[in-house]
């Protein structure tokens, strides 16, 4: 791994290296990422993960490691720096001034402590009591030179977090801003911008690609860990919202700023964008006559009046005034763009579970973007566990941009890369294999003669199923659902099957806190759904059963999915295969991941649905997974469980 991505830097052909679990594919990159730095002290290399907790890693973990080594070997010592979305510093103005739209919540330390001191048990108390520790930590940091990052807070919800963190549209900017020579964010960005090595996450790289470079420092190579999970993060960072609650929340906010007549028109668009809401169907919005369209079109009239008002010269300098009309203008984009009814973006209606309808876009593709914007102008080596699906890298080649005929895994190329869609981007795909021995360590029981899974969701057999496995192992289950109301009745049918065993659900309490208690009890076990699939790292004893209750395929009326199959169709292809079967796939591969992490792990993977054998696209599902030894007789699994169990309880 290490020389193919050594190889990439020097020939500019991108590179996208499959590595396995326990590869140690965090070093395999930084190895020649940092060699290449002490050779070629100009250039700069971007890292960029799709979480939080592996930025973390690298800062405290591997980059020293590696710069301890790199320092022994070349006697030189590359620089780095951590880079994060705004909204993960506290902002010096709303620490200090407390200016931002919860005034209720935003209001001076003096007044914090006496609601706190008047009524210690309400809710605004314990959220004034946060805010009150936030401020005086950011004030901390502020005095010794820190940079007030969210990962060294102290212990805070959500809704605290936003009273000391600033949205980046209603940031006043370093040279309006009266805190701008000390701001943590600017901090940050300076410290990357003299940094040879800066880590930052998959949604800064999209909102750099999307704006033209102005997110990161300029680099001349960039590394995305956790590829796999690329094409979601950056179509989250291009997707947006737009809900009667937030308009009228922005419009009572921004009614002190306004005409009284530009008031009542913004919020009445939010009236009538709830009506035209309510009526229009759970789906694509394709017809420019329609009623929510129009009402998209009168919140764009509506706000495009308010912002014009609101930037009028010599009234533009109050703080609280320029953030209202940042606020007011990000509505007026939203609906202009939702108006608009792009070929190249899905604008479709949801229904929230607590706040009712809301209208979301977000891109048809990433592909174009990534094309043009990554890998037509610097070097891009992309890694993660789950790169070949169906046993091929293709398909995530395509989702990113990358041609299959420009596949390359021969020859080293020229130098450079223009951006011109007619130009060749040359590419290898690379698989440096796992240290498991996956068909020793593991087996994968098909469930096959289980009927096909329904819309009524668990059926008496699958829930006998589960219980009889979960019993074979022991506990020691890490279940797998593909929806929440699942994973709740198999939880409520194995309590009550194996009353003795613990069964941890998610929901019943912070994830964080149920991962704790699963691995600290060798016999417990978790059911949950998609944040479980990818992101429960538990090695040994405590996880040798792994229960998928179906193939995970996105909602059938998933209005994005349907759109993105409907696209690839018309351009000849195969829309199922290509979406929802790669969707499948991928968390298929990510799931069954999550048996072996160490070489001595032994466990089974069961799949609870028959079609993974019986089904034409099973084959490609499989090979996307783990090559573990395959059996769909129940007493096998049962029988492999039983003897796993038997030494741990003795």
């Amino acid at each position: 791994m290490a020389d193919a991505i050594a190889e990439s830097f020097e020939t500019g052909r991108h590179l996208l290296v499959q590595a396995g679990t326990g590869t140690g594919k965090s070093l395999g990159y930084l190895a020649p990422a940092l060699v290449h730095l002490t050779r070629r002290p100009r250039d700069r290399i971007v890292i960029a993960t799709a979480t939080l907790a592996l930025q973390s890693q690298l800062a405290t973990n591997d980059i020293p490691a590696a710069l301890d080594a790199v320092q022994k070997v070349t006697g030189r010592r590359p620089s780095h720096a951590i880079l994060k979305g705004r909204t993960n510093y506290a902002c010096q103005l709303r620490v200090h001034d407390g200016v931002g739209e919860d005034q209720a919540t935003l209001i001076g330390a003096d007044e914090l402590v006496e609601t706190i001191r008047s009524a210690p048990q309400s809710a605004e108390s314990a959220l004034g009591a946060e805010v009150l520790a936030l401020r005086q930590w950011a004030e901390q940091q502020d005095a010794s030179g820190g940079m007030a990052d969210r990962d060294d807070a102290p212990s805070h919800t959500e809704r605290g977090w936003q009273q000391v963190s600033i949205p980046v549209r209603e940031c006043l900017g370093v040279q309006r801003c009266p805190y701008g020579d000390s701001c943590f964010v600017e901090k940050s960005r300076e410290k990357a911008r003299a940094a040879d090595l800066v880590v930052t996450n998959h949604a800064l790289l999209a909102i750099d690609a999307l704006h033209g470079g102005t997110a990161l420092p300029e680099h001349t190579m960039v590394i995305i860990d956790e590829a796999h999970e690329l094409v979601s993060r950056i179509t989250g960072a291009a997707s947006a919202e737009l809900s009667p609650q937030l308009v009228e929340r922005v419009g009572r906010r921004a009614m002190a700023h306004l005409d009284d007549e530009t008031a009542l028109e913004l919020l009445e668009s939010a009236e009538a964008l709830r009506g035209a809401l309510d009526q229009a169907p759970l789906e694509r919005i394709e017809d420019a006559d329609s009623a929510v369209v129009q009402a998209f079109e009168s919140m764009r009239n509506a706000t495009r009046q308010a912002v014009s008002e609101m930037g009028k010269e010599g009234q533009g300098e109050d703080p609280e005034r320029r953030q209202a009309a940042a606020a007011v203008k990000e509505i007026f984009d939203v609906a202009e763009r939702m108006a608009a009814l792009k070929p190249h973006d899905v604008t479709w209606v949801v229904e929230r579970e607590r706040f009712g309808r809301e209208a979301k876009v977000a891109p048809l593709s990433v592909a174009g973007l990534m094309r043009d914007r990554v890998f037509a102008e610097r070097t891009t080596v992309l890694t993660s566990a789950t790169l070949q699906l169906g046993g091929d890298f293709n398909t995530v080649a395509a989702s990113v941009g990358l041609r299959a005929a420009e596949r390359d895994d021969t020859s080293p190329v020229e130098d450079g890369h223009e951006s011109s869609d007619d130009q060749r981007i040359p590419w290898r795909g690379l698989d440096v294999g796992s240290p498991f021995d996956y068909r020793r360590q593991g087996i994968l029981y098909v469930a096959r003669t289980m009927p096909p899974p329904g819309r009524d969701g668990l059926s008496d057999v699958a829930m006998t199923e589960i219980a009889e496995l979960v019993w074979a192992a022991g506990g020691r289950t890490l279940g797998l659902f593909s929806s929440r109301r699942a994973a709740e009745a198999a939880a409520i049918h194995v309590r009550r099957q194996l009353p003795k065993m613990t069964i941890l659900c998610q929901g019943d309490a912070q994830l964080s806190e149920l991962t704790r208690r699963f691995i600290a009890d060798e016999q417990a076990s978790l059911f949950g759904t998609l944040s479980l699939w990818q992101g429960v790292d538990v090695p040994g004893a405590t996880c040798q059963l792994v229960i998928i209750d179906r193939i995970p395929f996105p909602r059938p009326d998933e209005p994005l999915m349907l759109a993105r199959q409907r696209a690839v169709a018309e351009a000849g292809g195969n829309g199922f295969m290509a979406v929802a079967a790669t969707h499948a796939a991928l968390l298929l591969a990510q799931g069954s991941g999550r048996l072996i992490r160490r070489v001595s792990d032994r466990g089974v993977v069961a799949v609870l649905d028959p079609r993974l054998v019986t089904a034409r696209y099973g084959s490609f599902l499989k090979a996307s997974m783990p090559d573990m030894w395959e059996t769909i007789d129940r007493e096998v699994a049962v029988g492999a469980l039983r003897r796993l169990s038997e030494p741990a309880a003795t």
